[in-house]
């Protein structure tokens, strides 16, 4: 991957103080505070609960911080959980408009040195991942371990098997402002029909012209510039260094753990640690789907990892 450019030094505003007042439109979740964090020429929201070491949630498109609310709440009862709302959703908001295929990684990296957090877990979901990946392959140093949902390693060759799980990206590439994409939230994309409620709640930021504007942006740099990286083997040309557990619903098809795993081949290759899980009763949006499921598998992970660290250097595998 290319090198990230680091933005400047930041200052955080809230970061160490009394937790900031959330919008009135924002989503209220026992447990949870609020910061809005300065960096850059971005103001990002960040969720937080929990006391301990560092978990940070990426969440993926088109959710914000609150898909973490009980996943996240789950896992402040032994970490403090840190939910970004990244740029372009959410209430994060930027002085401009326009984005890179590293972008994200820069303001994640921004957030997390104004934060100051040297060393994280990472949890990322959907397009969360790519900026998660992103960040384990530059900089390897400041990721313990992480958990990916819903989306193979990026080594993974792009076949002809993978097109269904690719069916929504023309769409919202080609995305015309103002229409909805609450088709996203229906089947076959979860595995039980999400309420009303929630789907508005998720999607209530997209009426912000900016947010929605973002759609385009987003598919674009993932169609003109990371999906051809994959598609060349660019990370095959790498390693993963950073320990890593990738999980899969049950019923997303055709992206289950056993399609994913065959397809991978021998990932001692190109990562020292790589798991594959099927989460029961689950598709696409999985923390929705099965969130106490999802919430065991990455505590169970970072533990393990946690005591093998301890134990020994880690060796490649495949599980």
């Amino acid at each position: 991957m290319d090198a990230a450019q680091s933005r400047p030094a930041s200052t955080a505003r809230s970061a160490n103080r009394s937790p900031a007042v959330a919008p009135p439109d924002m989503p209220v979740v026992a447990g949870f505070g609020h910061l809005f964090i300065e960096t850059p020429g971005l103001t990002t929201h960040v969720a937080t609960a929990g006391e301990g070491e560092p978990v940070v949630m990426l969440h993926g498109f088109p959710e914000h911080w609150w898909q973490w609310r009980t996943v996240g709440a789950g896992l402040a009862k032994r970490y403090r959980v840190i939910c970004p709302d990244l740029r372009g959703a959410g209430w994060t908001r930027a002085e401009a408009r326009g984005m890179t295929r590293l972008t994200q990684l820069d303001d994640l990296l921004a957030l997390m040195d104004a934060l100051q957090l040297e060393r994280v877990r990472l949890v990322a979901h959907d397009l969360g991942a790519l900026t998660a990946a992103h960040l384990a392959y530059a900089h390897p140093e400041r990721v313990q371990a992480m958990v990916i949902l819903s989306v193979p390693p990026p080594f993974m060759p792009i076949t002809v098997g993978m097109v269904p799980a690719m069916r929504h990206i023309p769409p919202l590439l080609f995305h015309r402002r103002g229409r909805s994409i609450a088709h996203l939230f229906d089947p076959p994309y979860v595995a039980r029909p999400m309420s009303p409620a929630t789907v508005e709640t998720y999607l209530a930021p997209q009426r912000r012209p900016e947010i929605d504007a973002a759609t385009n942006e987003i598919y674009r740099w993932l169609v003109f510039s990371e999906m051809p990286r994959m598609a060349g083997g660019s990370y095959r040309r790498q390693r993963l260094r950073v320990p890593a557990l990738y999980a899969f619903g049950s019923k997303d098809r055709p992206l289950t753990a056993e399609f994913v795993r065959e397809h991978c081949g021998d990932t001692a290759r190109y990562a020292d640690h790589v798991e594959f899980v099927e989460v029961p009763d689950a598709a696409h949006f999985m923390t929705d789907d099965n969130p106490h499921a999802v919430e065991a598998l990455i505590r169970d992970f970072f533990e393990r990892m946690g005591r093998q660290a301890a134990a020994s250097p880690s060796a490649s595998r495949i599980v």
